[in-house]
């Protein structure tokens, strides 16, 4: 039985999410060949493959959590207005994940953004569906939203996770389950709580 979000807590955040993980992770992905939990699976392996640290692991992982916990529901190719699925995810990891984690979910889609307007080689790794959310999400950055992007902290991270993001893909790839990343997401989690 999962918790009421209402009674999320340290102790049982990162079961909440594998719980999500296990109800949802079948359900389609933006009209690509993997499902959601393949999709984030394959990012955060990828990313543990290459040796990148925890936080990058732990925020490939849940960059897309808000498609599983947005109101709005997930984003299809038949939509014609954004479901802001990223803020949805940020607002639920924020009281227990430090802000690199959950500004690289608040902010990957904005890292596509950016990426097409700075590197327009970006643009042929898109998908159709990819680039189909771009246009919804309000296409390449203008000049002025670049340069205020540039000024995240976080920004180095937020980019290598939106790379990750891209990666994810891959319909014959195996990757471990959650429970493989939950040790990771848990020593992430109590951190955090402990710094607080």
């Amino acid at each position: 039985m999962q918790p009421d979000p209402s009674e999320l807590n340290a102790s049982n955040i990162v079961d909440f999410i594998g719980g999500i993980f296990e109800r949802c992770g079948d359900e389609e992905y933006l009209g690509e060949p993997v499902t959601m939990a393949q999709h984030m699976l394959q990012g955060a392996t990828i990313a543990e493959q290459n040796g990148m640290d925890d936080e990058i692991v732990v925020a490939a992982l849940l960059h897309d959590i808000g498609h599983f916990t947005s109101e709005f529901g997930t984003f299809s190719m038949n939509d014609t207005e954004d479901r802001f699925h990223e803020e949805a995810g940020a607002k639920v990891l924020e009281r227990f994940f430090p802000s690199v984690i959950t500004d690289c979910v608040r902010y990957h889609v904005a890292a596509k953004r950016y990426l097409c307007a700075t590197k327009p080689s970006y643009f042929d790794r898109l998908s159709d569906a990819s680039i189909h959310s771009l246009n919804l999400q309000g296409g390449p950055m203008s000049d002025d939203e670049v340069t205020a992007f540039e000024k995240n902290p976080n920004l180095a991270k937020i980019i290598q996770v939106r790379y990750l993001d891209e990666a994810g893909k891959h319909p014959d790839m195996e990757t471990p389950d959650y429970a493989h990343f939950a040790p990771a997401v848990q020593r992430i989690v109590d951190a955090h709580m402990t710094a607080q």
